[in-house]
């Protein structure tokens, strides 16, 4: 087993840096989100709610911690990674919300051809060519 933890892996390993560690937790949080699939031919993973907020409150409280202290690309990663996890986050727990309802809302009705918007034409919407 020594000889396992002392062997190099297959590929680079990135530098230590506060970007890698931004990436990696956003990483995390969108695969807890369900919006990353890793897998294939697994079903895809349901969210998981409870780890995703905490992963998006870890990101907060690095942002609070750290500010002052980040480079523009830093503090623009965080923030960006930030507002993006949190939109999703939001819209995922109402999809959750609407699919466990009790009152489930029935689908809409699949658009007919008739109510496509229609195209009005030079010619009137005849369909003839004007050259």
């Amino acid at each position: 087993m020594a000889e396992s933890t002392n062997t190099p892996p297959d590929f680079p390993l990135p530098p230590a840096s506060f970007e890698f560690l931004i990436e990696s937790i956003l990483m995390q949080t969108q695969i807890q989100l369900g919006l990353l699939h890793l897998r294939e031919g697994e079903e895809k993973q349901e969210p998981n709610l409870p780890f995703a907020k905490h992963s998006i409150d870890m990101l907060a409280m690095l942002q609070e911690k750290t500010r002052g202290n980040l480079s523009t690309e830093e503090q623009r990663l965080l923030e960006n990674g930030l507002t993006e996890l949190r939109f999703r986050y939001v819209q995922i727990a109402d999809e959750q919300k609407r699919k466990n309802s009790p009152i489930a809302t029935p689908p809409s009705p699949e658009k007919k051809e008739d109510d496509r918007p229609l195209i009005i034409t030079a010619d009137g919407g005849k369909g003839t060519k004007t050259e």
